[in-house]
C-alpha cells in the first residue's frame, strides 16, 4: 500500500485514539501507545512509528516497512516481517516463571 492510501484509509479502528479535530492530549496518547508497542517490539529489532495520526509504520532493521492501518494489525505485520508467529501475551511467560 502506498503512503497516501494508508493516510486516507486509517483512523477508523477502536484502538485509534486520535481522530481529525481531536485535542493534543489525544495525539499524545497515540504516541504513548507507540512507545508501549516499541517496548515489546524492540526484542525483535522492529520499530513502530506514527504516520500522520492515521496509520502506523512498522520497520525492520533491514529497512523493510509495512504501513498498518490500526493497532491490532501491528502484530500480524510483525509476524510477516519475522516469518514466524508472534503472541505478545505469552512473550514474558518464561521471565515470570523463573524464581
Amino acid at each position: 500500500m502506498c503512503g497516501m492510501c494508508g493516510l486516507l484509509g486509517g483512523g477508523r479502528h477502536w484502538s485509534n485514539t486520535v481522530a481529525a479535530g481531536e485535542s493534543v492530549s489525544a495525539r499524545r496518547q497515540r504516541y504513548v501507545q507507540v512507545a508501549h508497542a516499541n517496548r515489546v517490539l524492540e526484542s525483535f529489532r522492529l520499530k513502530l512509528a506514527d504516520f500522520h495520526g492515521q496509520s502506523f509504520v512498522l520497520s525492520s532493521p533491514t529497512g523493510a516497512q509495512i504501513i498498518v492501518e490500526d493497532f491490532m494489525q501491528i502484530w500480524k505485520a510483525a509476524e510477516t516481517m519475522l516469518g514466524r508467529p508472534l503472541d505478545p501475551l505469552t512473550m514474558f511467560a518464561e521471565d515470570e516463571a523463573q524464581p
